[in-house]
Formats: structure tokens, sequence, C-alpha cells
């Protein structure tokens, strides 16, 4: 096999790996963005984007990697290098991208987990005053942080 034959080889095979894993993690993230996003065409176009991202990168380094020389016993071997590499770029890619929708996915749980305590607190009242129990007597306790928007309430030492 001529250098240009192994060299096209790789490419074609690289490419046709790169396609396969980005539409797995196309479909496979649609219903995870949905999830996170709430809305269609939002996750659509997140989803997309991310898979632009994804080819982008991947196949640029792909190409780099088909160009560089390895010197093996044989062709095979070299192919089956070359396409081990492959593999791991694309393991990594993919990982890396599950890791960005994880990352989102908790950003927005807790986003919303914030807003929906913003919410109850407001229907509970001011939200500068201590939401206090039925049995809370007293000064709220300031766990020996002093409150310097009160004059300080202990007596003076003799």
């Amino acid at each position: 096999m001529s250098d240009n034959a192994e060299y096209i080889t790789v490419l074609v095979i690289a490419i046709g790996l790169t396609v396969a894993v980005g539409r797995l993690l196309v479909v496979a993230g649609e219903p995870y963005l949905l999830e996170v996003f709430r809305d269609r065409k939002v996750t659509h176009s997140v989803n997309i984007l991310l898979s632009v991202l994804f080819h982008l990168v991947t196949l640029g380094v792909l190409a780099i990697i088909s160009a560089i020389d390895i010197d093996l016993d044989s062709q095979l071997q070299t192919i089956v290098v070359k396409l081990g590499v492959v593999l791991v770029v694309l393991g990594a890619a993919y990982g890396i991208s599950m890791l960005v929708l994880i990352r989102v996915r908790a950003r927005r749980q807790a986003d919303q987990i914030s807003a929906e305590v913003s919410h109850k607190l407001a229907e509970q009242g001011d939200l500068h005053e201590p939401i206090r129990s039925h049995g809370d007597v007293g000064p709220t306790p300031t766990l020996g942080v002093p409150n310097l928007g009160e004059p300080s309430r202990r007596e003076p030492t003799t």
C-alpha cells in the first residue's frame, strides 16, 4: 500500500468514525438538553452548535494525525496505530462534550433551585427579615458575627 493509500484509508475511516460518534452525540444529547432547556427550539439549536463544535475540532485533529508519519514495521501497523489515536481523540472529544452537557445541566438546576427558593422567600414576606418558625423567640442568633447595622446589645464590662 502506498503512502497516499494509507493516508486516504486512515482519513476515510477516521471521518466515518467521527460522523458516527457525532451522530450518536446528537441523538443521545437531544433528550438530555431538552431536560435542561425545556424549550425544543433552544434545545435543537444548542445541540446543533455542540455538534458542529465537536465535528470541527475532532476532524481538525484527525486531519493532523493522518498526516503524521509513523515509522512501524508495516503499513497495516501504522494504520492501526493511527486509528487507535483517532479513537482516543474521539473518546476525549466525546467525554469533553458530555462534561460540558453535565455542567450546563447542573448550572441550570442550581439556577432553578435558587429561583424557587427566592420565590418562596418572597411569598413569605420581606426578603431582608429572617424567616422564623412559631417557636422562635428573641434575637436572631448571629453565630458570632456581629450585626454591623445595629448597636451592640452587650453590657459594658467593668
